[in-house]
């Protein structure tokens, strides 16, 4: 089963948990030992430019509108993701637990739907 574990994380946290170079320095190495960790479970991984780089398109009426965004009512903000190949969801679990930013974020397990016909 594929699963997207979604990385979100509060700007001010983060950088008050990473406020030396050393600090710095061993989340950014947690993220590359990812990589070993990982193996072939990792199918993608992304890290997203700040939300202020962020545009949204909405059609109405059938005109696309454009605006600077999202500019939603919280303080946490999508910051990257992993799409993972995982037996199950504990297995899944498991792994988005090792992604350095749950220690003062969150991250979002979410199971890919299995379009397949196979699968209804």
């Amino acid at each position: 089963m594929k699963f997207l574990a979604l990385i979100y994380s509060n700007p001010e946290t983060q950088a008050a948990a990473n406020n030396t170079p050393e600090k710095q320095q061993a989340y950014i190495a947690g993220y590359w030992a990812l990589e070993e960790a990982y193996g072939a479970k990792k199918l993608a991984a992304e890290a997203l430019t700040p939300v202020e780089t962020a545009r949204c398109v909405r059609v109405r009426d059938g005109k696309p509108m454009y605006s600077d965004g999202p500019f939603a009512e919280t303080k946490e903000q999508l910051g990257g993701f992993y799409l993972l190949d995982c037996a199950d969801m504990d297995e899944a679990l498991g792994l988005a637990a090792l992604i350095p930013t749950a220690a003062h974020g969150t991250v979002e397990v979410r199971p890919i739907m299995d379009w397949s016909k196979e699968n209804g």
